[in-house]
């Protein structure tokens, strides 16, 4: 039955929000922040049930993949596709398309994240065989997340003409996507229910998308044309990966979600799922001690502090000592010693461009 379904794991990215930690070479997606693995192998593990390795892709980057590799033995070598360098994930996901329809002509693809925790995978899976049903009925299935308060760091979608169950879960209409909200427009629609936090996972068949990138980004089609025309040729694909219209190197929301005509969106009300999107956020993935604090360290000495981040393993050798600090994310990478308070931890991503803008590349 899902002999066609592949998934497509985009790996990619920066995770600038986790700087210091994160890095240019060591992104958040390779880290183990939540328990022993890194949210990479989580991302595998959780498919298991559902996905044999044969059928599960990494897209990523040609500085990043070794890595991936090493922390993922069990994928085929051939199924990490290689983007000459980041430009968005429209790009990534159009070459994996190709990729994915020379392995199966009529396949769908659930592109689904490296970087995200799911605490519910049996659920997931429930979802993602759920969202396969819809996409074989020519839907671009989004998969929506009940939001548990008025955050602006997400977008959202606004859920439409309810169209039946699939696979005992209820799927609607996508009517709009509305990006990262002011606070106000953000408590609306937390309150009115019609609204759910797009969790950048979908699901669609190959030829479908392929389709919808010919409609709406012609540019970046015709570029797809010219690699698969000269498929596993490195030179042709780097030309073609420049070529790419500039306006047309952007997200898969904005160059084909936002105007596609046949999107569902199936509401995910109990996955546990977090995007990890700061240091803040480990509180809600990490149970905290008595005191309310989330310590990964290998010297920690604390007298009464409450509800703080400490980081400080792997190249910190140094003791943290902390006395009767509240609300703080300490994170002690060795070379960066980061301290801020919990409600600007969005900002590192501030001092992230101060950094690129004074080349301190070494800080990266």
């Amino acid at each position: 039955m899902f002999e066609n379904y592949f998934a497509v794991i985009m790996a990619g990215g920066g995770g600038t929000r986790l700087w210091p930690l994160s890095r240019r070479g060591r992104p958040k997606q390779m880290l183990a922040l939540v328990g022993d693995k890194t949210l990479m192998q989580l991302s595998v593990d959780r498919l298991a049930g559902l996905f044999p390795p044969e059928r599960i892709f990494v897209s990523t980057t040609a500085d990043q993949v070794e890595e991936l590799q090493r922390q993922c033995p069990e994928l085929p070598h051939e199924n990490f596709i290689l983007e000459p360098y980041g430009r968005n994930n429209a790009p990534a996901v159009g070459l994996a398309a190709l990729a994915l329809r020379r392995r199966h002509p009529q396949a769908v693809m659930a592109m689904l994240t490296s970087d995200h925790y799911i605490e519910n995978e049996s659920l997931f899976l429930e979802t993602l065989r759920a969202a396969h049903q819809a996409a074989e009925e020519g839907f671009l299935v989004t998969l929506g997340i009940t939001p548990t308060h008025p955050a602006t760091g997400f977008g959202y979608i606004e859920q439409g003409a309810d169209l039946g169950a699939r696979g005992g879960l209820p799927v609607f209409e996508a009517r709009s996507f509305k990006e990262k909200p002011d606070a106000e427009t953000a408590r609306r629609f937390v309150t009115d229910r019609d609204h759910v936090w797009n969790s950048g996972m979908f699901i669609w068949q190959v030829e479908c998308l392929l389709a919808e990138i010919q409609t709406q980004m012609p540019g970046l089609h015709a570029q797809l044309q010219a690699i698969d025309a000269a498929w596993g040729s490195t030179d042709a694909l780097k030309a073609a990966w420049d070529a790419i219209p500039a306006p047309e190197a952007t997200s898969i929301d904005f160059g084909i979600m936002e105007g596609a005509g046949k999107v569902a969106v199936i509401p995910a009300s109990d996955l546990g799922w977090n995007d990890v999107g700061s240091w803040n956020a480990l509180f809600d993935v990490i149970q905290p001690d008595a005191a309310g604090n989330v310590v990964h360290a290998n010297d920690h000495i604390d007298i009464g502090s409450r509800n703080s981040l400490v980081i400080a393993n792997g190249s910190s050798n140094r003791t943290v000592v902390t006395i009767g600090v509240s609300d703080l994310v300490i994170v002690d990478t060795g070379d960066v010693l980061l301290v801020c308070h919990r409600d600007q931890a969005q900002d590192v991503r501030k001092v992230v461009e101060l950094l690129k803008q004074a080349e301190r590349n070494q800080l990266l």
